[in-house]
């Protein structure tokens, strides 16, 4: 086997209870002029105002930003660029869920190149670096303050769209578990279920050849020895720890293995990807109106089922990780989507799309949608073409896991 491997991270993450304090002596290292991207709820929370606190203490000039919304629509960015752009901001931080991580990176790269983020879906359409940004999630899920992507809603498209650069990567994350401590149980389900599915799919996304070319053409190349360290990090921790999160949450030990896997996660499928699960999400979440986390996770042990033809040592594997015990790597396998599914339906994820929501009348097209996004499904370790999709689909909607193979 290879050892080919590609890894683009932060240049600094900051984990563990109590590190948002270093916010105020991380910012200035990069700027005087600070622009703070949150929410509205955020924004009038005590533990903001004492970040902003923290921020003034080191003379730092600041302007709040704090009309990020759920899915980050296209033209609030345009507009959030709009205002900040007489108060030239040297430093971005995104702190709040990851809408507020996704709206700092773009905002940060329309003040640095202009334009609209219409210019720059897709791969490699920044052309060079960005403002610093410092990314400080307040949940555990989606990854994005270690990430290269941001997704948006556009209305002018049938499902979301992505930016995907190194360069929207953030110069540092600050990963502090606290913030996650008062995250209500819904939420944090989510999150969590969206960050075990980040590190399945990259576990076992297509190994791909040797290729000096494959990292300056793709965002997403395949799976390595580098994220599958971090996927199998953040699958130990998950299994361990995320049904006690939900259930339990003010452990604070609980919450700050569920952040760390969120973060593992996030760097394993910053690099490697992520496959069909995703693929099926996007026109799964524009039916349905459900959270990108919890569609992901509906569909996720079926995409696992179809996929075990072509993973079963990557399954195993992730069946040992979790602390599974069988008399074969078939058997392994088997534990391991088992597992998934259980550990989902214990947090309150539905067991199927017709559970989730999704109309019969709109699988062929969720179908269509899913095979057209192709930096996705090329990435699933087994090919997909119309009539696997449609099996697979069907599986999933009557919560039938042996179909799906």
């Amino acid at each position: 086997m290879s050892l080919f491997a590609a890894l683009r991270l932060p240049r600094e993450i900051l984990f563990g209870a109590g590190q948002r304090l270093s916010l105020g002596k991380v910012a200035k290292r990069y700027g005087a002029r600070v622009l703070v991207c949150t929410d509205t709820r955020l924004a009038a929370d005590p533990v903001f105002t004492a970040l902003l606190g923290l921020l003034a203490a080191e003379g730092l000039t600041v302007q709040v930003d704090a009309t990020v919304q759920p899915e980050v629509p296209v033209d609030s960015v345009l507009a959030s660029a709009a205002s900040a752009r007489a108060f030239a901001p040297e430093v971005v931080i995104g702190l709040g869920g990851g809408s507020c991580l996704d709206l700092a990176k773009c905002v940060a790269l329309l003040l640095t190149h202009g334009g609209r983020p219409q210019d720059y879906y897709g791969e490699f359409k920044v052309p060079g670096p960005v403002l610093p940004i410092i990314a400080v999630p307040t949940t555990a899920g989606t990854g994005s303050e270690v990430t290269p992507v941001a997704v948006l809603s556009d209305p002018d498209r049938a499902l979301k769209v992505g930016i995907s650069s190194p360069h929207l990567i953030p110069q540092v994350a600050i990963c502090d578990p606290e913030f996650t401590l008062t995250c209500p149980r819904g939420l944090s389900a989510v999150a969590g279920a969206d960050a075990l599915s980040h590190a399945v799919e990259a576990f076992t996304a297509i190994r791909r050849a040797p290729d000096a070319a494959l990292p300056q053409e793709r965002v997403f190349v395949g799976k390595s020895a580098f994220t599958d360290h971090f996927a199998l990090l953040a699958i130990r921790l998950l299994n361990q720890s995320l049904e006690r999160a939900c259930t339990h949450g003010s452990d604070l030990a609980a919450r700050s293995d569920v952040m760390l896997a969120a973060t593992a996660a996030g760097l394993a499928f910053g690099t490697a990807g992520t496959a069909a699960a995703h693929a099926i999400q996007y026109p799964i979440g524009t039916v349905t109106h459900t959270p990108h986390g919890l569609g992901v996770a509906c569909v996720l042990p079926y995409v696992m089922s179809f996929n075990r033809a072509a993973c079963v040592p990557e399954l195993a594997e992730i069946a040992r990780t979790m602390g599974l015990t069988a008399s074969s790597d078939d058997a392994l396998a088997d534990a391991a989507i088992a597992r998934v599914a259980a550990l989902y339906a214990a947090i309150g994820i539905p067991a199927n799309l017709q559970a989730l929501g999704l109309p019969a009348d709109k699988l062929a097209w969720t179908a269509a949608q899913a095979l057209g996004i192709g930096r996705l499904i090329n990435n699933n370790p087994r090919p997909l073409d119309a009539a696997s999709m449609d099996r697979l689909l069907q599986a999933a909607f009557t919560g039938d896991l042996q179909a799906a193979r």
